[in-house]
C-alpha cells in the first residue's frame, strides 16, 4: 500500500486507541509475549484484549464499557476481514498471471473461516481466547467460527497498531504454506462457481438443458447456467455433466 494511504488509514484508524475499552483488565504476560513471539506489534494492551475477547465473556463477569459498547471482537474482525483480503489478494496478483475467476476461487479458499480458524490453531489462540464460562464449556475453544473470527480480529487489531505493510507481512508469513499449497486450485468448475457466488453474497447457480441434439449414440448437450442478476453462461458437450461443468467455467472467465 502507498505509504500515504497507509498514514491516512492509520490516522483514521487511530481514534480506535482513544475509543478501547479502559477496566477491562490487564493483558496477561503470557498472553503479551506469546503475541509478539508471533511478529504481532504490541503497544496499546487494550486493543488486544478486545480482539481475544469473545461476546460471552461480557455475560460472564463484570465487562467494562466503551461509550455503552461492551468490549468484544467484533468490531476488530470486520476490519481484519477487509486488511486479510486486501492482503491475500495482493499476494495473488503479483503471484502469476491467472484469471480473474481463477483468483476470485483461490481467494475465497484462503480467507475462508475454516483456513483462518486452521491458522489459528496453529497459532496457539484456543489457549488465549477469553470466553464465557458456557462458551469454553460447549466447546468454543476449538470452535471454527469464533477461532476464525478471532484471527481476523488479530489481524484487525495489528492494522490499527501498526499498519497495513506490517500486517500483510504477518498474513504472509503466517499464511505461507497456505499460499504455497493447494487452497482454491484445480478445483472442480461447478464447486468453484459455487464458492465464488457465496463469497459474493450471490444466489446459487442453477443449471438447465437448453438444447439437445443428435441419435442417442452421439447425443450433444447445451447447459446454461444462471445467476440471478449476475448473468448467465452456455456450454455444448456430448454428456449433461461435462456441459455444465464447462458452463461453470465459462460463468466464471466472463463473471468471476
Amino acid at each position: 500500500m502507498d505509504e500515504a494511504v497507509d498514514l491516512g488509514f492509520r490516522r483514521a484508524l487511530g481514534s480506535h486507541r482513544d475509543r478501547a475499552v479502559s477496566g477491562a483488565g490487564d493483558l496477561p504476560t503470557a498472553t503479551r509475549d506469546w503475541l509478539v513471539e508471533a511478529g504481532f506489534g504490541v503497544s496499546d494492551e487494550r486493543v488486544w484484549l478486545e480482539a481475544l475477547t469473545h461476546g460471552s465473556f461480557n455475560g460472564s463477569r463484570a465487562a467494562a464499557t466503551s461509550g455503552g459498547r461492551e468490549m468484544d471482537y467484533q468490531r476488530l474482525e470486520f476490519l481484519g476481514d477487509r486488511v486479510l483480503g486486501l492482503s491475500v489478494a495482493s499476494w495473488l496478483y503479483h503471484a502469476g498471471d491467472a484469471p480473474e475467476g481463477r483468483l476470485s476461487q483461490r481467494l475465497n479458499a484462503l480467507v475462508s473461516g475454516r483456513t483462518c480458524a486452521r491458522i489459528a490453531r496453529g497459532l496457539g489462540v484456543p489457549d488465549h481466547i477469553r470466553l464465557g464460562k458456557q462458551a469454553r464449556e460447549d466447546g468454543g475453544a476449538d470452535s471454527d467460527k469464533i477461532l476464525g473470527d478471532a484471527m481476523e480480529a488479530l489481524i484487525g487489531a495489528n492494522f490499527v497498531e501498526n499498519g497495513y505493510d506490517h500486517t500483510r507481512d504477518i498474513v504472509y508469513a503466517l499464511w505461507e504454506d497456505e499460499l504455497a499449497g493447494d487452497a482454491g486450485k484445480a478445483k472442480h468448475p461447478k464447486s468453484a462457481l459455487q464458492e465464488w457466488a457465496a463469497g459474493n453474497r450471490r444466489a446459487m447457480p442453477s443449471y438447465s438443458v437448453v438444447d439437445r441434439s443428435g441419435p442417442d449414440h452421439a447425443a450433444r448437450f447445451t447447459v446454461e447456467v444462471t445467476i440471478p442478476s449476475v448473468g448467465s453462461a452456455e456450454a455444448t458437450a456430448s454428456s449433461k455433466g461435462e456441459a455444465e461443468k464447462l458452463a461453470a467455467q465459462k460463468f466464471l472467465e466472463q463473471y468471476g
